[in-house]
């Protein structure tokens, strides 16, 4: 197969745009995305508006029109498809020739999984087994709810009710009804909340709504013809129904073949989150037949996306790394394979660091080198 070389990522043209307030599926477009772009952004009437100029023209006007910021601007243009931004197409039947290259590389080996279990290969499986196997398999150790490990499950259910809302709300209302359906809920954080005391409550709800305004004022509102979804679940099984490849991500925009995938970060960039994306990718070929058009992870923290166009390299890159994880999965998990120890900054928060002589080498070396600068 053919193996081509991911071009470099980041677009970040400079057009500016306006939009309607966010009104659910009146939500109005820019025309930074009306213009010159087709797929996401494409005016094609579906939602029975028009992106129109900069100066408003052709807008409906039963909505206040609003100057976008310029961190909403460079979303727009990120989302945009111009012709001067085309990737190489993708052959249709690489999504096929992948899977069939997954089914043979893994099938034999997942003979060793026992019949009707399924072992779950995802973005955090792959990347702690293609880092420190050791860790990998120790966890983080014991898993406590707190208001920080709690803001995420509260602020992506608030962010998913904000972009799905018709007319609009505020991020401490999305937070409270957030928390209401979530305790009324079978998800893990319920019990927590059910719990939670009233300081930790007030903490939780004020990390989740910075969280969830900061979403809103980095990104534009979002058109309904952009079709918007989040926490959008993608799963394959392979090798006989041993094997599910899945993958959850947190914000898709646009039409098969045109999808824009995001992950919504805090904190620094990491090249794992890149992996990840394409992991997610990778997925949606597989499942659709049919590439998306870009990922992107987006740190809301800094407003800044670390973008990339899904070519053919991308999608045969994913596979590869996505086969060899798998198998090393199933090595671990079902032939007791002794794992690789692999130190780096994990060793931190590792339950076993005490115990690991590599772990205990890079932290000595990693202070002394703090205490040097």
């Amino acid at each position: 197969m053919l193996v081509t070389t991911p071009p470099d990522r980041a677009i970040d043209p400079h057009q500016s745009g306006r939009a309607a307030k966010p009104g659910g599926h009146q939500a109005q477009g820019t025309g930074g995305v009306g213009e010159q772009a087709s797929g996401v952004g494409e005016v094609d009437g579906a939602d029975g508006f028009h992106d129109g100029p900069h100066d408003g023209e052709g807008v409906c006007q039963a909505f206040p029109v609003v100057e976008l910021n310029p961190a909403q601007q460079r979303v727009i243009a990120l989302l945009g498809k111009g012709p001067e931004h085309a990737r190489p197409a993708i052959d249709e039947r690489l999504g096929i020739e992948l899977r069939a290259e997954l089914e043979e590389a893994l099938t034999p080996a997942a003979q060793v999984i026992p019949e009707h279990q399924l072992l779950f290969v995802s973005k955090h499986a792959l990347a702690g087994v293609h880092q420190c196997e050791a860790h990998y398999l120790a966890g983080d150790g014991a898993f406590e709810w707190t208001p920080a490990t709690a803001r995420g499950t509260v602020a992506h259910k608030a962010i998913e009710l904000g972009v799905h809302l018709e007319g609009q709300a505020a991020p401490a209302d999305l937070v409270d009804e957030a928390l209401a359906r979530l305790m009324d809920s079978t998800a893990p954080v319920a019990r927590y909340l059910e719990a939670i005391g009233p300081y930790d409550r007030s903490e939780l709800r004020s990390l989740a709504v910075n969280h969830v305004a900061r979403f809103f004022e980095c990104f534009p509102p979002l058109k309904a013809a952009w079709i918007p979804r989040t926490e959008s679940r993608i799963a394959i099984d392979l090798a006989g129904d041993r094997l599910r490849l899945s993958g959850k991500v947190d914000l898709t925009l646009g039409r098969p073949g045109d999808k824009v995938l995001i992950d919504l970060k805090t904190g620094s960039p990491n090249p794992v989150h890149r992996e990840d994306l394409r992991f997610y990718a990778l997925l949606d070929t597989l499942t659709l037949g049919v590439a998306p058009r870009k990922v992107a992870s987006y740190y809301l923290d800094s407003a800044e996306a670390h973008a990339e166009d899904v070519t053919e390299g991308t999608l045969v890159a994913a596979a590869r790394r996505t086969a060899a994880g798998a198998l090393r999965l199933i090595e671990l998990r079902h032939q007791h394979a002794q794992p690789a120890r692999r130190p780096g900054a994990s060793c931190r928060w590792c339950p076993i660091a005490d115990d690991c002589e590599p772990g205990r080498s890079y932290l000595a070396d990693a202070d002394a080198e703090a205490e040097r600068n």
